[in-house]
């Protein structure tokens, strides 16, 4: 759709799409963060190029989608901007955030919204992060698996994931899981989307061990069909918001001699203010 102050390139037919035009630095008028809101809905994913943000330059931005989350494991590496994650990764190394596809910390109550990475710092080769939409995912589904999936819920849980990765004492932490539907309605585009993940999503509630297994497998697969994803190749200073309630991601692997630097934000799980 047209933008009357912003331009977009939309990247694929399912999901992505770059906006020039906008320095995230300054502050945006009402109009163009309309547009920029619109824009999101739209392709699920956006990319801005060539940005320089400070942390609260970024936070100011996130701002305008909705509160700021803060997240229910990771330490606070910046302690006087506790919102931001501080996501960095070298041959040192023990773990390195973003191999599995997922939606973000999609464990908790109330799903976030949404995400937003900048980046820093990145190796010459790989570190390319894959988006899916799961609108699409939902779309490929049979007349008949939809009506059998409407009603399912699926357990989200957050202790497998979080437990132990950040080299904290979590002795007696307990982490965030929640039940959400299977298939979830977007509260802002009205869309249906397939709401599991590979990273997350533990287990189909309704369903015997062995069923939801053998469900999530085939949904799983379905989410990460080559057809619905869009590769994104980072150069410094892009700085990317995503949907997390219609879009999960993951992370390509990259030689871990280069060091690789973001800063992420995510956004509280309600609707969005525009």
């Amino acid at each position: 759709m047209p933008y009357a102050s912003i331009h977009l390139e939309k990247l694929t037919p399912h999901v992505g799409g770059i906006v020039s035009g906008i320095d995230l630095s300054k502050p945006l008028d009402e109009s163009t963060c309309k547009q920029v809101h619109d824009a999101l809905i739209d392709n699920s994913v956006i990319f801005f190029r060539d940005q320089h943000l400070t942390p609260e330059q970024q936070k100011a931005f996130g701002r305008l989608f909705g509160e700021l989350h803060l997240h229910p494991a990771a330490p606070r590496e910046l302690p006087e901007h506790p919102e931001i994650l501080v996501i960095h990764a070298d041959e040192t190394s023990k773990h390195v955030a973003g191999e599995n596809w997922h939606s973000d910390v999609s464990c908790d109550v109330e799903p976030p919204m949404g995400s937003i990475l900048y980046m820093h710092e990145l190796p010459p080769v790989g570190g390319d992060t894959l988006f899916a939409s799961m609108y699409a995912a939902y779309e490929a589904l049979s007349e008949p698996m939809k009506r059998f999936l409407e009603p399912l819920t699926a357990r989200h849980e957050g202790e497998h994931v979080y437990r132990g990765r950040y080299g904290l004492d979590d002795t007696g932490k307990t982490f965030p899981r929640a039940e959400h539907p299977v298939i979830r309605t977007h509260p802002v585009s009205g869309r249906k989307a397939l709401f599991v993940n590979g990273g997350f999503t533990t287990r189909i509630v309704q369903l015997s061990r062995a069923e939801s297994d053998a469900a999530l497998d085939e949904l799983f697969a379905i989410s990460e069909d080559p057809s619905i994803i869009y590769e994104h190749q980072w150069r410094l200073g892009d700085l990317v918001i995503w949907d997390n309630w219609c879009s999960i991601h993951a992370r390509k692997d990259f030689p871990r001699e280069e060091p690789r630097l973001m800063r992420r934000l995510t956004i509280e799980g309600q609707a969005m203010r525009f």
